[in-house]
């Protein structure tokens, strides 16, 4: 069996969907992989409730009690390591991490980023694609390496950039392709 360490940090709306793409779906039947554990850096993030109410672990590792990033690190792969993961997803993990964990986990750490990527990487996505004056937007899955939201791009999905938009509204735009494009990329991946 393939496992899925999903890492969330607030609603884990990305990781919902995937959980439910890998139900009705039957990724462990068609894939032979299951979504193992959900891990947050956060004790409130409400993803952790829809994980459990799956019947999926979960875990959290706060950053702040830790001194430094790599020490942070180093024990959040220790308890992923703990359930032999085959694939990593960075679901709203909202954590800069360290190229000892990205090596760590070199060719099977998937992330996924609100913009069209290589435009926008890093924060304000929206904010910076209105004030651009972009006609479109979107949400790119791509491969995690040290370059921060720089990967190779496994897909994307492109969404109209309204002229009336704010960045709240076209960030919900990008959201609903981001449930559609995730699980699609890491049921392709596993494939």
């Amino acid at each position: 069996m393939k496992n899925i360490v999903i890492l969330i940090s607030g609603s884990g709306s990305n990781m919902a969907a995937i959980v439910r793409a890998a139900e009705q779906e039957r990724w462990a039947d068609r894939l032979q992989a299951r979504v193992a554990a959900v891990i947050s850096n956060k004790a409130d993030a409400q993803g952790l409730a829809f994980a459990q109410e799956h019947g999926i672990a979960t875990a959290v590792l706060d950053h702040k009690a830790f001194a430094s990033r790599e020490d942070f690190d180093a024990a959040l792969m220790a308890r992923i390591d703990a359930f032999s993961p085959s694939l990593v997803v960075l679901a709203g993990f909202m954590r800069i991490l360290t190229p000892g964990f990205v090596a760590h986990y070199a060719g099977r750490l998937l992330n996924i980023h609100p913009s069209l990527l290589p435009a926008f990487p890093g924060l304000n996505t929206h904010q910076r694609a209105i004030d651009a004056g972009c006609k479109f937007a979107g949400a790119t899955v791509h491969q995690v390496t040290a370059d921060l939201d720089h990967g190779p791009i496994l897909d994307q999905a492109v969404v109209p950039v309204m002229a009336d938009d704010t960045p709240e509204q076209l960030a919900a735009r990008v959201l609903t392709q981001e449930h559609l494009i995730y699980p699609r990329a890491v049921a392709q991946f596993l494939a």
